[in-house]
């Protein structure tokens, strides 16, 4: 089993900055691909971006590439997704995922709330 617990979500302006952060516990960190989603109220979860084992693979929905960057710590167990130009279509529940494959996530957080106001 993995545990994993988002924070870092709030309010925000529209063209502001958040960093959402995702700790893990329970497995070996490295062993999993890890990825951010997003859901809005009325829409389906969407992918927003997901990073490979060793960090050194990224992948971005469309809609995010250019102003999100995923990251992760091993060392500390952590991912994180900065979030930078935030537009009030960001406005989400975004939760993070881990899987031992791309698109296999097997575990996900409880979410984090992003609001970002116009």
């Amino acid at each position: 089993q993995v545990q994993l617990v988002e924070s870092g979500g709030g309010l925000v302006q529209a063209g502001g900055s958040l960093r959402l952060s995702c700790a893990a516990s329970g497995r070996t960190f490295s062993n999993y691909f890890m990825g951010w989603f997003r859901q809005a109220p009325g829409k389906e979860r969407e992918f927003v971006a997901a990073i490979s084992w060793s960090g050194s693979t990224t992948y971005y929905s469309d809609s995010v590439k250019g102003r999100f960057t995923i990251s992760r710590d091993n060392a500390k167990n952590t991912m994180y997704l900065q979030m930078n130009s935030l537009i009030p279509e960001d406005t989400a529940v975004y939760y993070c995922a881990a899987g031992l494959s791309r698109g296999a996530y097997q575990y996900w957080g409880q979410g984090t709330q992003v609001t970002v106001s116009s």
